[in-house]
């Protein structure tokens, strides 16, 4: 059972990921997020081991990057990933990206994937940052449906027409940038922390934004991975069971969307772009 709160590791410098986790894991996160292509796997295995948590206590997500699409650069990847976690079995295996500019090698890729299931090597799998057309054609020519589709999900980005999808599906949603940080980098707009509706929510319930908007993900079904090094944030962010928001106060929050993606469009992750090698174990 997924969780419904993940700890995120995305630009956690590799040498402060253990530490972040490991404080994650004491605060009393049991779901850890994190990606062959950020570098810092090792770290949190390394918080996985000295945390004393049995191995079926503590939820490990990763993805695997563009570089490692195909059938059995795939297999291998996982393999890589595994080694770098220190597990046997990986519990949720996501496609990072749908590398839209070689679909067939993507399309590979997953159904290594569902092989990876097949044999007990994953629990689960699914996706990452797959638009409705990429996810339809994938539905279409594989045959495992992907347990989770992580894309960019915060107030001011909403993706209804993709949640719908996931929804008739049987897609979770999970959400990345789920406090809208994404939206502090992007420039041209008010940071969602600093939004005013959202801050007269948090006043109301004595809570902070980011306490709110992970409440709203929460209460409309939607797993959400938070990240941030600093203790006090780490705390403070997982202190969201204790309150719930009104149906006039979701709806609020769900009239900030403004349709304007402030990561990457999924169009432009290119191998000339972003390839990398993931490095062996």
């Amino acid at each position: 059972m997924l969780p419904a709160l993940g700890f995120g590791v995305f630009q956690t410098p590799p040498d402060e990921t253990a530490t972040a986790v490991t404080e994650a894991l004491r605060v009393g996160y049991r779901h850890i997020d994190t990606a062959a292509a950020y570098g810092n796997e090792n770290g949190v295995g390394d918080a996985l081991r000295a945390s004393g948590l049995a191995r079926d206590e503590v939820f490990v997500e990763t993805k695997l990057w563009i570089s490692d699409y195909g059938y059995d650069a795939a297999l291998h990847g996982f393999e890589k990933s595994a080694a770098k976690l220190g597990v046997d079995q990986i519990d949720l295996l996501l496609l990072h990206q749908p590398l839209t500019e070689s679909f067939d090698r993507t399309l590979d890729a997953y159904r290594a994937l569902e092989q990876l299931y097949a044999d007990g090597k994953v629990r689960a799998i699914g996706v990452s940052n797959f638009m409705p057309d990429k996810l339809t054609r994938l539905l279409t020519e594989t045959d495992v449906v992907p347990a989770v589709n992580q894309i960019e999900v915060h107030p001011y980005f909403q993706q209804h027409e993709l949640q719908a999808l996931h929804a008739e599906h049987g897609i979770l949603t999970q959400a990345w940038s789920p406090i809208g940080g994404i939206t502090i980098y992007g420039g041209g707009q008010q940071s969602t922390l600093d939004n005013e509706t959202i801050g007269e929510i948090a006043r109301v319930h004595g809570k902070s934004p980011a306490q709110v908007m992970l409440r709203w993900h929460a209460q409309e079904s939607r797993s959400a991975i938070p990240k941030s090094v600093k203790p006090h944030r780490i705390a403070e962010n997982f202190d969201i069971f204790d309150f719930e928001l009104s149906a006039e106060e979701l709806a609020a929050i769900d009239a900030l969307d403004t349709g304007v993606r402030s990561g990457p469009d999924p169009d432009s992750i290119t191998m000339e772009n972003y390839g990398m090698p993931i490095p062996e174990a």
